[in-house]
């Protein structure tokens, strides 16, 4: 297995450095063609901002012995069956031979709007991928060994992500981890339940300040949602379908 952790830690910061890079050069393209989303969601709607991380993995897969599978990125060829819905669309795949030998997600969230946003996050993950390991179970995908799932959120390190949140549940209380915890601890235990759960192979969250366009500065919360994790994981398991 090839992993220099050194050289994804570099191009890790790349990403992120291209990340908010992209938001801000799609916001004044907005602002300048006087279009009226030219607020936060300007930077959403340009749709490459992770590309960064798209290009990691491609390059793990690379290094790891599978040169042959072929990685499917364009959208309309990134179309998976389900069980619970026809269709899902992922981020990236990697088939060899006709198996599938990967799904993976990149999701990205910024300010101000931490809160619904999060929700919304937290049952697409959690939706996305019970509805794939049904249809593997029902043999959407052949009788092959399970494909590796990945999700990669890269949040804002900001005031508001950090600070802590009060919740109502008026009828039961609600699990103390979560009593007073920020958005960041919340994707945190998020990605920590989606592998605990097996509901993904590896669940990653990183946080990254807006000035990081300068330098691709970003923090990781803890060893097992860090990026040491997901990269060796990945890495791991192409390494293993290389040499079947």
């Amino acid at each position: 297995m090839a992993i220099n952790l050194a050289d994804y830690q570099n191009q890790t910061r790349e990403a992120v450095q291209a990340f908010w890079g992209n938001r801000e050069m799609a916001r004044q393209k907005q602002i300048e063609a006087g279009n009226v989303d030219a607020g936060e969601r300007a930077g959403v709607t340009a749709g490459k901002n992770m590309d960064g991380f798209v290009a990691l993995v491609i390059d793990l897969v690379k290094a790891n012995g599978l040169d042959a599978a072929t990685i499917y990125r364009d959208r309309a060829l990134v179309t998976l069956p389900g069980y619970f819905r026809p269709t899902k669309l992922w981020d990236l795949l990697v088939i060899n031979e006709g198996r599938l030998i990967a799904a993976l997600e990149f999701k990205s969230q910024v300010g101000p709007s931490f809160g619904n946003n999060f929700n919304n996050r937290t049952e697409e993950a959690i939706g996305t991928a019970h509805c794939l390991w049904t249809a593997y179970r029902e043999g959407a995908f052949g009788k092959h060994p399970r494909p590796f799932l990945g999700w990669l959120m890269l949040l804002e390190d900001a005031p508001e992500s950090r600070k802590p949140v009060t919740d109502r549940s008026p009828h039961f209380p609600i699990f103390p981890e979560f009593a007073g915890a920020s958005y960041q601890q919340r994707y945190k235990i998020l990605c920590q339940r989606l592998m605990q759960e097996q509901l993904y192979s590896a669940a990653s969250i990183l946080t990254s300040p807006r000035t990081a366009s300068a330098d691709g500065a970003y923090a990781e919360l803890d060893e097992m949602t860090g990026l040491k994790t997901f990269v060796t994981s990945f890495a791991g398991h192409i390494a293993a379908e290389a040499a079947r």
